[in-house]
């Protein structure tokens, strides 16, 4: 189990998935942003930070599992057409 981890871990800030998850953050997060509190910031009303970080923080960290998931699938399966034996 802390072998998975630690290939996990490598994983997730490799082969570009830092930059990847960034770029899908910055995009996804300003979407849900416009949608979520547009009223507000067009308004000039109160901007509620707490949910600001974490609509940006929820998209980035679907996108490093995602990422990472399928790292360790096609590292562990011999189907999936990946290198096998490489950690990221």
């Amino acid at each position: 189990m802390k072998g998975l981890w630690r290939a996990a871990c490598r994983c997730a800030v490799s082969d570009g998935v830092p930059r990847r998850s960034l770029i899908v953050a910055l995009v996804v997060g300003t979407v849900l942003n416009v949608i979520n509190q547009g009223d507000a910031m067009l308004a000039g009303g109160p901007i509620d930070w707490t949910k600001l970080l974490l609509t940006f923080a929820v998209p980035y960290c679907v996108s490093t599992y995602g990422a990472v998931s399928y790292h360790l699938k096609t590292l562990h399966s011999p189907s999936a057409g990946g290198p096998r034996g490489e950690l990221c």
